[in-house]
């Protein structure tokens, strides 16, 4: 038995050892699950966590195509699907994205791991980016073109830009700004002076956090417009409520990006400024109204369904056909609009922050095979069949997370006319349990896929075929996010949609 004990021990030391080796590794390293649907990535170390911008968890059940982004025209994705089809290992240079957008060149080595019959149970992927290399080649070929002539257009080109970007700087109707690399003002359009009733003089040449009472020397604001430079990352709708001099108390949304001149400039900071005030104002008294009416609307809704209970139950002796078949479309119709004013009301708690939450451990098996069966006898007309299984207990709101199933799978039978079908696959990756459902139905425009989880957001598409307000995902979003997971798309117009979630299982749960 020691000897036992012994050699579990060295087991499990060998595995930390392993781990510790593959993340401090310079090269990224995936581990990809070729028995599950898709593919899905089941590991990952810090390198390659650093290299795309992504964290672990985000990471985790995604097809590893979800790094090319909407750049799908690719060569190199159809030699890799090939690859991976007939389960050789391979090389390619790909272009991929980070998760703030950023394009890099990664160099990609695949490799299958087979079991003992021969067939390939997982993928492994060693990444480098090679983007500097492929920047020293383009270099290279660039610097074979005339010496003159490259000098010579390049500085009309310069000159262009100045003159292309000051018209804009002062023509475009939004605040404007262009700092230096010390954070000084060396532009500012006349839209920002306007707007904050400044003069050029008090503007230009001062320290962005200097300016006025010190108004934008905003801790966290400050962090991240220093990091522009030295890491490229944009300030993307940075919201900033102050009490500005002259104009009074204003919510302003603030975008800033990085812009590289050749030759006589250097680095530059472009700031947007855009004045929210009055649609954040218009968006809380919406948000109030929808509390306040489906407040209001809930009681004699209430009543109303109690009565034609009542009368279903007090139907008179010899009543007609009609008279019972009407009062059962009254309680039918009673029960959509009590589920659309329920869903009006958690929008409202969730624009609110006061959504809650009753985690309790339970077996996400159970909930998906109950919802699964329950919509199936609501819509008899429709194969909804569910593949997999986890074994896992994850602990969180065992009501929302069906409300989220119950959502993506009766979505995929409304959007799919023309189909019968849907399958809900479970399964286990890494530490969480992914749930996708996919469809065959009309599909999603990359355009729209972007804004898909937005409130109220609906494609025009669907607009003018399907009824409803938009606000199915956006609350399936909120409640996957509050449990710690992700909610995400794939589709392409007319094949099909597939909406896919991760939840962590429970530390004490886990294997």
């Amino acid at each position: 038995m020691k000897a036992l004990q012994h050699s579990y021990s060295m087991m499990d030391n060998n595995i930390d050892i392993y781990i510790q080796a593959l993340n401090s590794a310079n090269c990224g390293i995936i581990i990809t699950d070729n028995t599950q649907p898709d593919n899905p990535i089941i590991y990952c170390n810090k390198a390659f966590e650093t290299m795309t911008g992504y964290s672990y968890d985000e990471i985790i059940g995604h097809n590893c195509r979800f790094l090319q982004a909407q750049d799908r025209s690719q060569p190199e994705r159809n030699f890799l699907k090939e690859c991976i089809f007939k389960g050789n290992e391979c090389r390619v240079e790909i272009r991929n994205y980070k998760k703030n957008g950023h394009l890099f060149w990664n160099e990609l080595f695949i490799s299958p791991v087979k079991n003992k019959e021969g067939k390939v149970t997982h993928f492994i992927g060693v990444q480098n980016d090679i983007t500097e290399r492929k920047r020293s080649e383009h270099e290279l070929r660039e610097e074979k073109s005339s010496v003159e002539r490259k000098i010579k257009e390049r500085t009309k080109e310069l000159v262009e830009k100045e003159v292309f970007l000051s018209s804009i700087i002062q023509t475009v109707r939004e605040s404007l700004l262009v700092l230096d690399s010390d954070y000084k003002v060396l532009s500012a359009n006349n839209h920002f002076l306007n707007s904050f009733k400044v003069t050029s003089e008090d503007t230009v040449g001062k320290i962005l956090f200097e300016l006025g009472n010190h108004q934008w020397n905003i801790g966290p604001l400050k962090e991240l417009l220093t990091k522009i430079l030295p890491t490229n990352n944009p300030v993307i709708d940075y919201e900033v409520e102050h009490n500005f001099p002259y104009i009074g108390k204003k919510v302003m949304l603030v975008n800033a990006y990085r812009i590289e001149f050749e030759g006589q400039y250097k680095d530059r900071i472009l700031i947007a400024i855009e004045d929210i005030t009055e649609k954040k104002e218009i968006d809380r008294r919406k948000d109030d109204f929808l509390s306040i009416a489906s407040h209001e609307l809930k009681t004699p809704l209430t009543t109303i369904k109690g009565l034609i209970q009542l009368l279903q139950r007090m139907a008179p002796e010899g009543s007609s056909e009609k008279y019972t078949t009407t009062l059962d479309k009254v309680s039918v119709y009673v029960d959509r609009l009590n589920i659309l004013i329920s869903d009006l009301l958690d929008t409202s708690k969730i624009q609110s922050g006061n959504i809650e939450l009753h985690k309790e451990p339970f077996k996400i098996d159970k909930t998906i095979t109950d919802t699964v069966e329950n919509l199936s006898l609501a819509a008899p007309n429709h194969r909804i069949s569910l593949i997999g299984s986890t074994e896992s207990t994850v602990l969180g709101d065992e009501l929302q997370i069906s409300q989220v199933i119950n959502n993506l799978i009766s979505n995929a039978i409304k959007y799919s006319p023309g189909s019968d079908k849907v399958e809900v696959y479970i399964n286990r990756v890494g530490n969480f349990v992914k749930i996708s459902v996919k469809d065959y139905g009309m599909g999603i425009n990359a355009q729209d896929k972007a804004k898909i989880f937005e409130r109220f957001f609906r494609a025009r598409d669907i607009q003018k075929k399907f009824p409803g307000l938009g606000i199915g995902l956006y609350i399936s979003h909120e409640i996957v996010v509050n449990h710690n997971g992700t909610l995400w798309v794939e589709s392409e117009v007319g094949e099909g949609s597939t909406f896919s979630f991760t939840l962590p299982i429970m530390k004490n749960d886990e294997n």
